[in-house]
């Protein structure tokens, strides 16, 4: 029993020491799941698993205070709370950024959420910055917690239970509410009753927010690996045919067009998805096509588009987008007279 006190003690102050120890750990665990998931390994369910049960015990902070006091002997202060919570949310932070960075297409507004992630990861490894601002500000350490369990659950989701990206994306909102205030209760032991019921009604407008942007919102488990233009598809090697240097609008009425994409879903999900096809930024066709997972290219599926307006001229954007309006990748092309 002493000697495993001493080795809790001895981590605690390692990580107090190096707390940039945590963080390299954290990202480290994080590509490691990444790629484990990609080769559907079960380790990285087992990663994920741990990563929620973190969360958890936030929530039973102060029984578990008083189990560990008990069988060890030692009293954990609320300091030591705080730091604990910090290095939960720098794991959460850092596991799910490798998902985010591989699914993000970097010329659209996703790329914003993706970097506030990183930012967020990085607030959350420089103290100055984390205890010194955000902790001090009990509103913005809420937002910055509900954040990173929003987007650690969903990563998680997916790994653990092979939801769909629109079914997780609706828990990990949902799920991120009702788990951020009892952990934050033991964080403000002595916050005024009347502030949970407005951190309440805060976190459910900004979830209300980021679902009406979740198209903003990389799909984590789903990335699109390629996705291509062509007159013709060969349907039995489930590729493109004949790549095009020039299109036009004699050549679209004449042969209409495909759009030929392959989706990649790593932990073998079954799921929706659309062909949105944009002509001048207005959107004038939706085709539904179902993909699931496990071929290591992605899952190759395709449109084909024959009804284009009498004048097809302009620029052409096709959105490969989750059931949710999630992006998963978008491909641009321009039709000439």
């Amino acid at each position: 029993m002493r000697y495993f006190k001493n080795l809790i003690t001895k981590f605690i102050l390692m990580m107090q020491k190096w707390p940039g120890l945590m963080a390299a750990l954290a990202f480290c665990s994080g590509i490691a799941s990444f790629i484990l998931v990609e080769r559907k390994e079960s380790f990285s369910q087992i990663i994920a698993l741990l990563l929620l049960t973190s969360w958890l015990w936030l929530i039973i902070d102060n029984w578990l205070r008083d189990q560990v006091e008990q069988r060890f002997g030692i009293l954990l202060s609320p300091n030591f709370m705080r730091f604990a919570l910090q290095m939960v949310q720098q794991e959460s932070l850092f596991f799910a950024l490798p998902f985010f960075l591989a699914a993000t297409t970097w010329n659209h507004p996703q790329a914003a959420f993706t970097c506030l992630i990183a930012l967020c990861a990085f607030i959350s490894v420089v103290d100055p910055i984390y205890y010194k601002k955000l902790a001090r500000h009990n509103v913005l350490f809420m937002v910055f917690h509900n954040f990173a369990l929003f987007v650690v659950i969903s990563v998680t989701l997916p790994i653990l239970l092979h939801l769909t990206t629109d079914q997780s994306i609706q828990i990990a909102l949902v799920t991120a509410i009702i788990l951020t205030l009892p952990s934050l209760g033991n964080v403000m032991p002595h916050a005024r009753w009347w502030r949970f019921p407005l951190l309440a009604l805060l976190l459910s407008a900004l979830s209300a927010g980021l679902w009406q942007l979740r198209s903003w919102v990389p799909p984590a488990a789903l990335r699109l690996t390629d996705i291509a233009l062509a007159y013709e598809v060969d349907r039995q090697q489930r590729k493109p045919m004949n790549s095009i240097q020039h299109l036009d609008t004699h050549s679209l009425h004449e042969q209409g067009l495909y759009s030929w994409s392959a989706v990649k879903a790593p932990r073998g999900l079954n799921e929706k998805i659309f062909h949105v096809w944009v002509h001048n930024k207005q959107v004038v066709d939706r085709i539904p096509l179902n993909i699931s997972g496990g071929r290591e290219e992605g899952y190759r599926a395709w449109s084909h588009k024959t009804n284009f307006p009498a004048d097809s001229t302009g620029k052409w954007e096709v959105h490969v987008v989750t059931n949710s309006g999630q992006l998963i990748g978008l491909t641009k092309f321009t039709v000439s007279p």
